[in-house]
């Protein structure tokens, strides 16, 4: 395996990856040494400073993984590398502490004036008046996302003694009481707050959170501090907000471009600056590199990882119950997709019993790449298969029941098509023999092979004789037979497993038997059958 890494990374986890796979790191690479460079990678490691869009990861011929070694992924672009099949990782946990005591620093920093005041110290001047600076004790704080930072953040300005009111419309008030804050509203979190610090993701509805008409609504005289993205805070709007004196002091340690162009922002009377160091410690870096590495090998490994910023994110012991069900939900949509003629318009996967109090995502995945693996001409996995079947105008969609009339758990799949629908469900066995059970309404008992013929006939005596009569006279030893019925008389599902494929002229022979309706031949790759 080849894994390249642009932006450097520790020691501690150059050598975990280097025990395991061939390690390039290149640092400061042009556009154009980029795409050779990943172009027979299977995995890179970036930090913020490279970035990886659509047109640059078309080059990557065989990229399974991208790993950002820290928390934000803007410079990702993860819908194309969704659409491609590409894992997207971070480590959203290693830098919470140091952001937070990051966003402290500054916080203290700000209010005290401390790097004007060194520096005019250090020149030999003792101006202390001048450099007369506020408490934190007894101010409000108001946090902006209230995740794993922000969280951090309010305990700290909580020991401090402030006030800490928050704004997450995704967090409980209890939620927010443990980490020492009180919920607010957007507009009342601009009014009351002393401090305003941001802590959410870059995403479209976050961009230049923090404009002119925020500014305008927040405290007079209020500070600003942004250690998270730099897209989050319009830069132009608060050097307006500054010079008019709207805002207090700003302390920023990310920027909308960086290295930032904006010197007059830079050089501002009331602002204080950072070379996005929030996440630069040596216990950070340690535990960045060691996190990443772990978790690139995992994923090169098709084990669960911890940070999938594309897939759900599975407990090790929930992904051992729900690996042999995602095989089966696999070997589902393979035996599917050859049982129909017509376009597929839509897939519903149901699931009943106990796999359904889990997070069936991944299952509804796997049923997916099984039903389009053997007809697309790219590349499909768990990661990009719902995208590239809503691509193809197939509507996917998913429902769970809590119980099932027959079997602790049961996955039933709907297929949907211009000629009709099919119906296919199957079991565990034992938690890891997979069976199919159900095909359209008739009730069996099979175990998945590597080859099967499955043949509709009339329900009436000697039929099974004649079909393995046909086999036998040309050498294909059948290895076991399921049969089924509606009703007697009617029509009836003769499933054989035998141990190689059967000629397509026997294929022919058997169809055109007198009381054969239709007859398909279904190959599962023998790795599907666990």
């Amino acid at each position: 395996m080849k894994i390249l890494i642009t932006d450097g990374l520790a020691p501690e986890g150059l050598a975990r990856l280097r025990a395991h796979a061939d390690v390039a790191v290149h640092q400061g690479l042009t556009s154009d040494d980029l795409r050779a460079a990943i172009a027979d990678a299977d995995a890179i490691v970036v930090r913020s400073r490279t970035r990886l869009d659509g047109e640059l990861l078309a080059h990557a011929r065989v990229l399974r993984v991208i790993a950002r070694a820290g928390v934000g992924v803007d410079n990702i672009d993860v819908d194309a590398a969704t659409r491609r099949g590409i894992l997207v990782l971070n480590t959203p946990d290693s830098s919470t502490i140091s952001t937070a005591e990051h966003t402290m620093a500054m916080m203290l920093a700000l209010v005290r004036h401390l790097p004007t005041a060194h520096l005019s110290t250090s020149r030999g001047e003792w101006q202390r008046e001048k450099f007369t600076g506020v408490e934190l004790y007894g101010k409000t704080l108001g946090v902006v996302g209230l995740g794993k930072i922000g969280s951090e953040v309010a305990h700290r300005a909580a020991a401090f003694g402030m006030r800490v009111i928050a704004h997450d419309p995704f967090v409980s008030a209890e939620r927010a009481a443990r980490s020492g804050a009180e919920l607010a509203s957007w507009e009342t979190l601009l009014a009351q707050s002393d401090l305003l610090t941001v802590h959410v993701p870059l995403t479209p509805r976050t961009h230049h959170l923090l404009g002119g008409p925020q500014f305008a609504q927040l405290k007079p005289g209020a500070f600003v501090i942004n250690c998270a993205r730099g897209e989050l805070v319009d830069q132009e709007a608060l050097l307006a907000a500054l010079d008019e004196g709207r805002v207090g002091g700003a302390a920023l340690d990310v920027f909308e471009n960086e290295p930032p162009r904006e010197m007059r922002l830079l050089q501002h009377p009331r602002v204080i600056v950072t070379p996005h160091l929030a996440a630069s410690t040596t216990e950070a870096a340690h535990n960045i590199s060691l996190e990443i590495a772990e978790q690139v090998l995992r994923a090169l490994a098709g084990q669960p990882v911890q940070g999938a910023v594309n897939l759900p994110v599975l407990q090790e012991e929930v992904w051992q119950r729900l690996r042999p069900f995602a095989d089966l939900a696999h070997t589902l949509g393979a035996v599917a997709q050859q049982l129909v003629d017509s376009p597929i318009q839509a897939v519903e996967c149901v699931y009943e019993g106990e796999v359904a109090s889990a997070d069936t995502t991944l299952l509804t995945a796997s049923f997916v790449v099984g039903l389009l693996e053997m007809v697309l001409d790219q590349p499909i996995n768990v990661v990009n298969a719902v995208v590239l079947a809503t691509e193809r105008g197939i509507d996917v969609s998913a429902r769970g029941r809590d119980h099932s009339e027959d079997f602790s758990s049961l996955i039933t799949a709907r297929l949907h098509t211009a000629a009709g629908s099919l119906v296919l469900g199957g079991t565990l066995f034992g938690r890891r023999e997979p069976r199919i059970t159900h095909l359209d309404g008739y009730r069996i008992d099979l175990v998945p092979a590597p080859h099967m013929l499955f043949v509709w006939n009339v329900d009436r005596p000697g039929m099974i004789g004649r079909v393995g009569s046909v086999l036998g006279a040309h050498e294909v030893n059948i290895a076991g037979m399921q049969v089924g019925r509606a009703a007697v008389g009617g029509t009836a599902v003769m499933v054989l497993t035998v141990d190689s494929p059967v000629p397509e002229a026997v294929v022919q022979e058997i169809t055109h038997l007198d009381g054969i309706s239709a007859l398909k031949t279904v190959r599962v790759a023998h790795g599907d059958v666990r």
